[in-house]
This record gives structure tokens, sequence and C-alpha cells, in this order.
């Protein structure tokens, strides 16, 4: 698994346990072992009585999935995303303009997303309101 035990790791700062990250990450642990179980982020490290840690990297990784999660991508775009992000940094002048290409398609998919959650929230917003003013009219009787 990259980056497992790996010295690099180490050095590019505090490592934490899953318990700390699924605090920072705003997730239960139960989904951190998930997305390792999964492929999707996989600890840095292990200490040496096998606890999984984490770096900041690591962290940013398990935003980034907590956020596509709700936009309902599948464990396979989760994971090409993933790979788009870290390849996109390091990418050379031939590879770039492809990579570019697909992360504005993710992007592109991400937008049209949101704009059809904010339409269901204004829906159920405006059911709210409904429910609402019914009760504004016809008060308990007792």
């Amino acid at each position: 698994m990259p980056g497992r035990g790996n010295r690099s790791a180490l050095a590019a700062g505090r490592l934490i346990q899953i318990g700390e990250a699924a605090d920072r990450a705003g997730l239960s642990i139960r989904t951190i072992r998930h997305y390792e179980e999964v492929g999707l982020v996989v600890p840095s490290a292990r200490s040496e009585g096998g606890f999984r840690l984490y770096t900041d990297t690591d962290l940013d990784r398990l935003v980034v999935v907590k956020r596509m999660k709700p936009l309902g991508f599948t464990l396979d775009e989760m994971r090409e995303l993933l790979g788009l992000l870290d390849a996109l940094p390091t990418a050379d002048d031939a590879e770039g303009p492809a990579l570019r290409e697909r992360l504005g398609m993710f992007q592109a998919v991400a937008a049209a997303r949101v704009d059809a959650l904010r339409e269901q929230l204004t829906t159920a917003e405006d059911f709210a309101d409904t429910l609402r003013h019914q009760l504004d009219h016809h008060p308990s009787r007792r």
C-alpha cells in the first residue's frame, strides 16, 4: 500500500491516530476504515502497535471523499479523482492538458449536481414552509 510505514511520511509532519483523524475530518472511525478497505484513503504509516497513522495529506484526501459523497460520486469516480489530484502537480507538458480536461469534467459534473441539490433544497424548504403555515393557521385547541 502506498506510503505505509514510509519514513518520508514521518518527516512530512505530525502523524495522528484514526480517532483524531475522524474528529478533524468530521467522519466516523468506521467510515475511515471503510475508505481504507476500498482503497480510497490509506494511512501513511502504522505505529509499532499497528495503529493507523495519518498525515495532513491523508486528511485532505478524506475531506475530498467526504465532499464527493453527497454529490453521488461512485467509489470508482472517487478513486479516479483522487488519482487526478495526485498526478496533476507533477504532470509534464504532455499529460497535463489531458489531466486538466478530466478534472474539468469532474468539476462540471459536481457543479451540475450542486445545482440539482439546490433545487431539491428549495423544494424541501417550500414544503417545510407550507407545513409551518398550516400549523400557524390551525392552532391547537386545548
